[in-house]
């Protein structure tokens, strides 16, 4: 199963983050690029420790159940599911080349944590292989709603 703690696989999805514009057409969703970037900087920021969301009521009674099917095998993550208020849909547009290379250089940091467990405010407290398949298929999941 893919994890974004594999160096491969990091790389992969860095190359693929670096090949999104500002023009491409989201095949689902709400959000533009650049708001979808910015969604992805708050969720790597958050799942890197650098920021933290308090925990969601209804996550304290599904949360695990709900990460367990998610990460129990390859198949990539739903269209349209529902996110975490906090990290919705962005409103700033801003401006998508320097706000990608800093989700890619998060994305990078993947590679030098050492964390044992993660903190979502979903999920709550995830193992290092729960959230390294939930990081990339959440990567994943946003970078293909963009065609990449």
């Amino acid at each position: 199963m893919k994890t974004i703690f594999d160096a491969h696989t990091r790389a992969e999805l860095i190359n693929r983050i670096h090949t999104l514009s500002p023009n491409r057409t989201a095949q689902w969703g709400k959000m533009n690029v650049c708001q979808m970037v910015k969604h992805n900087i708050l969720f790597e920021e958050m799942m890197l420790g650098k920021k933290q969301y308090g925990r969601v009521f209804i996550g304290r009674i599904f949360g695990k159940i709900a990460l367990r099917s998610m990460v129990k095998d390859e198949l990539p993550m739903q269209q349209n599911m529902p996110t975490v208020k906090g990290f919705g849909v962005i409103e700033d547009t801003g401006n998508t080349p320097p706000d990608t290379a800093r989700w890619a250089a998060l994305v990078a940091e993947y590679g030098n944590t050492a964390q044992p467990y993660f903190v979502h405010p979903f999920f709550g407290n995830i193992t290092r292989q729960q959230a390294g398949v939930l990081v990339y298929k959440h990567i994943d999941h946003h970078l293909r709603q963009f065609g990449c």
